[in-house]
């Protein structure tokens, strides 16, 4: 599981986070125990919720998909989701988790 750390104005609202997965997955969005789960391409599972106001994400990936196209779209497809949910990029959220990590 990841956290992320939600950008000053992305209010922590599960409506909003529910539209930005809808956007950048096509496919079914399940609501299960307080969480939004959904698939595509490589990634068989993708959980998605709020916690202490920040976005908590769990993905589990599936090893035996080796097409290269589908890789690069599903990991071009979740970074697009990060930056929508979040409103920090791929850059300032590796920034950030070094911060954490000195902390």
């Amino acid at each position: 599981m990841q956290e992320y750390k939600l950008k000053r104005g992305f209010a922590p609202d599960m409506d909003r986070i529910y539209e930005c997965l809808t956007e950048t997955f096509p496919g079914e969005v399940k609501k299960e125990d307080g969480k939004f789960v959904t698939s595509y391409g490589v990634l068989s599972s993708l959980s998605v919720w709020i916690e202490n106001k920040k976005l908590a994400v769990d993905t589990v990936s599936d090893t035996s998909l080796t097409d290269d196209e589908l890789i690069l779209d599903s990991n071009k497809r979740f970074r697009d989701f990060l930056l929508q949910a979040t409103g920090y990029t791929a850059k300032e959220r590796l920034k950030q988790a070094k911060k954490e990590v000195s902390k």
